[in-house]
């Protein structure tokens, strides 16, 4: 029996009751409308060979028979509940593709684009004359048929085992090309810039990278909100690749910045072969986004062929970060080392998860997985699930390693000590644990570029004022 109290508080008490989450949604339930029909449609839009319009449906097969995630550890972990894709329409093949623009300084190209139509597009002269090849997919296709067709018929450089990969393969629009021809060597870096606008749109596309035997190059990747971006409106969906093959001896680093608007779910499939001796350093920083789901997968097919990567998140607000890393050793004597780093403010949350798989073939691998978060408020959630699947037991080292945690305290002890204020211990040792992919970014203007955007994200996260 209640008490006249207990009957007048009861209201009160059903309204501050807080009501049930939505079920968490798996990849399967993604909520952009997509049907076999686009893919006809993408193909006349863009007036495609007929040998594309085959490799797209071959894609929108795989795609529809996939599974939303095919690794059962990583399953748990999806969660689509972010993403409010019901309104975006895709974004049709782009109507012009050369428009000449000036090179940066410090730059051997640059490729930018707005909504997927290319804005400014540069080349040096060094390079133009060395014979390399960095333009769209649409150019190269009218001017070199066969060498797109030997790139893109197959579909054989996207991870077969994933959906949204697969769906990417199927619907893209827009697409570039860097191709650099045996013994070049860049000394400058080549910038691809996307800016996204447009609210309820999804743009997909594809990057396709080679480097020929004895090759070198940088590049530098940035995906920036527009300046014209609307205030209102739907959500947008980017979802891009980057298909990398790297001849005997070739030399790739690759630095990524992802600083788009939160309005814009994020997909990105990253894949590299490597032949005998050849490297290829990541360093990707993921910042921006409303979901962010991110697969890198390396194939060490070549003797002493070797991978270095760093990916990082900083997370605020309500982001949620889901990345995943797969690492395969082949070849005798190849190396890896991979670190994932995410440090994560107000409610966010970040996924960390990686397998390196060392074949039966892969005698006197070196190979490490690590995977850190920081939480820095109670109420963020970070998940670090690296694994190793070893085949062969004669290995120089194979190793994985994780925690997710608060700020050392010992740390800040120490900074205190020195004189340094509780607020500026915190920022350096936050900014001080993502500074490995900053310090890697090839182009020294990107490189500022990215420990502004760190610090304002901090001050931003904080509540403190960015210094002038």
């Amino acid at each position: 029996m209640t008490t006249p109290t207990e009957e007048a508080a009861a209201p009160d008490a059903a309204a501050a009751r807080p009501r049930p989450r939505p079920a968490r949604r798996a990849l399967d339930e993604l909520s952009l409308r997509v049907e076999r029909a686009d893919v006809g449609e993408v193909q006349l839009s863009g007036d495609w060979p007929d040998w594309l319009a085959v490799d797209r449906q071959a894609a929108f097969d795989a795609f529809e028979a996939l599974p939303g995630e095919a690794n059962r550890l990583y399953t748990p972990y999806i969660d689509l509940r972010p993403a409010q894709l019901e309104n975006a329409g895709l974004t049709p093949s782009p109507s012009s593709d050369h428009v000449p623009g000036l090179l940066p300084d410090g730059a051997d190209g640059l490729l930018e684009f707005e909504d997927g139509n290319v804005i400014v597009s540069a080349l040096s002269d060094a390079a133009r004359d060395a014979g390399v090849e960095f333009t769209t997919i649409r150019e190269l296709v009218e001017r070199r048929p066969d060498r797109a067709r030997e790139l893109l018929a197959d579909g054989t450089t996207l991870p077969a085992d994933d959906k949204f990969a697969q769906l990417t393969r199927a619907l893209w629009t827009q697409g570039v090309v860097l191709d650099i021809p045996a013994g070049v060597r860049l000394a400058l870096p080549i910038i691809i810039r996307w800016r996204v606008a447009a609210a309820d749109r999804a743009l997909l596309s594809r990057t396709l990278v080679r480097l020929g035997d004895r090759a070198s190059a940088s590049l530098v990747e940035e995906f920036v909100p527009s300046t014209n971006a609307p205030s209102t409106g739907g959500q947008s969906f980017l979802a891009g690749t980057l298909e990398v093959i790297l001849g005997s001896a070739a030399e790739l680093a690759v630095a990524s910045v992802q600083e788009l608007g939160p309005s814009t779910v994020v997909f990105q499939h990253r894949t590299a072969t490597l032949a005998e001796a050849a490297s290829l350093h990541w360093a990707l920083a993921q910042l921006g986004g409303r979901l962010v789901r991110s697969r890198v997968d390396n194939t060490l097919e070549g003797d002493r062929s070797s991978v270095e990567q760093v990916e990082i998140v900083f997370g605020g607000a309500e982001q949620l970060f889901d990345l995943t890393s797969y690492t395969r050793h082949v070849g005798h004597d190849t190396t890896g080392n991979l670190l994932s780093k995410g440090a994560l403010l107000d409610r966010s949350r970040s996924y960390m998860k990686g397998l390196i798989t060392i074949e039966k073939s892969a005698i006197g691998t070196d190979s490490f997985l690590g995977e850190f978060g920081m939480n820095l408020s109670k109420a963020t959630r970070a998940v670090a699930i690296p694994s190793l699947e070893i085949d062969q037991p004669d290995c120089r080292r194979a190793a994985h390693s994780s925690s997710v945690g608060p700020i050392d305290e010992t740390q800040l002890f120490y900074l205190e000590s020195r004189g340094i204020p509780l607020d500026e211990a915190r920022k350096f040792i936050v900014l001080g644990f993502l500074e490995p992919v900053v310090a890697r970014v090839p182009l020294e203007d990107a490189q500022e570029r990215l420990r502004e955007l760190l610090e304002a994200k901090w001050a931003a996260g904080t509540g403190h004022v960015a210094a002038a």
